[in-house]
Parts: C-alpha cells; sequence; structure tokens
C-alpha cells in the first residue's frame, strides 16, 4: 500500500474566484517589487566588490574572536565561515573571510592586508596560514551585474522564441508571464529574508 500525501481525487478549482487569485497574485508581486527597491538584495563580494580570504590553523575556530580581531580594523561588512572538508586533517581548521570593498579604491590596499594578517597572528594563532587572498574590483563586479541581466533577457527571450515556434504565440506569452511572475516572487521572499 502506497502513501499518498494529497488525495487522487483532490481538485482545487483556482478559477472558482479569479479576483482572489488573480489578486494575490499581483499583490505578491507588487510587495516583491517594492522589497526590492526598498531592501535590494544581499550581493556577494563578486557581484558588490571586496576581497576574499582564505586562511589555515590549527586551532579550532571561533568566529567571535575572528569577528573580535577584526573590528578594531574598521573594514565594513566582514563575513567570517568555517570551511568543512571531509579530506581535511582534524587539526586543519579553514576560514574564508569576506571583507566588503573599501571607500573607492580599486581593491583592497596591501597595507589593509597586513593589518588583517596581523590581528590574526595575535589573536587567533601565530602560525596561522594564509592560503588565498583574492579581489574583485568594483568595475568586474559591475560588469558580472551587466552579464548576468543580459543571460537571464536573452534566457527568456529563448524561452518565448521556443514555444512560439513549437505551439503558438499565446502560449509563449503565457509561459514568460508565469516565468517573470515567479522569479519576481522569489527574489522578494530573497530581499525579505537577507
Amino acid at each position: 500500500m502506497r502513501i499518498r500525501l494529497v488525495p487522487a481525487e483532490t481538485n482545487w478549482n483556482f478559477f472558482a474566484r479569479p479576483w482572489i487569485s488573480i489578486g494575490l497574485s499581483v499583490a505578491g508581486m507588487i510587495l516583491s517589487v517594492v522589497l526590492l527597491l526598498t531592501m535590494g538584495l544581499n550581493f556577494g563580494i563578486d557581484f558588490r566588490g571586496g576581497t576574499s580570504i582564505r586562511t589555515e590553523s590549527t586551532q579550532p575556530v571561533d568566529v567571535g574572536a575572528y569577528r573580535q580581531a577584526l573590528a578594531p580594523l574598521g573594514l565594513g561588512d566582514v563575513s567570517i565561515t568555517e570551511v568543512f572538508d571531509p579530506n581535511f586533517r582534524p587539526d586543519q581548521h579553514v576560514v574564508m573571510i569576506r571583507v566588503e570593498q573599501q571607500s573607492a579604491e580599486e581593491a583592497i590596499t596591501p597595507e589593509t592586508i597586513n593589518a588583517i594578517k596581523d590581528a590574526l597572528r595575535a589573536a587567533i594563532d601565530p602560525e596561522i596560514k594564509f592560503l588565498s587572498v583574492e579581489s574583485v574590483g568594483p568595475k568586474v563586479s559591475g560588469e558580472l551585474i551587466i552579464t548576468a541581466i543580459e543571460a537571464v533577457v536573452l534566457a527568456i527571450l529563448a524561452v518565448l522564441f521556443y514555444i512560439w515556434l513549437r505551439f503558438e504565440w499565446q502560449f509563449s506569452l503565457g509561459a514568460v508571464l508565469a516565468l517573470v511572475h515567479d522569479v519576481t516572487l522569489t527574489l522578494g521572499i530573497f530581499s525579505a529574508l537577507q
């Protein structure tokens, strides 16, 4: 005997009262757009610009200690994440530190990187290793945003064209509207929960 979460004879008529369904859908889209315009999205370093520093230590990771060590440097938004890998040794603790772009500078300065290294060596572990330091400038991140938007628009046009050829143009418009609706609601949820 199979377990059914939804009975086979379930029939929900969403268009019994079309104005309720359409009204909720339109209200959700308007709310999503308002949230996107007021709160925005929490872009990563790839889209905002900034620096990613990867460290390795034999000391157990205490994110609070890392944050406390970096706080006096006034780096702004700093994200500290412990990296897990089943291939790591038991005493191998890797941390990814992401620092937002500093003012109008193209990349984080060597002096700031040295200050971060000194602060972590003093507070965390004198033997801490710095595996990589990678910076993304604002020009690169701006180009990435434009390229991402172009890719989404081209994908929507490709879906529109394919469904138009395969079926009818009315179906392609409906499919693209449904796609835009779903993406808008999803982005609104991301904006609200960031």
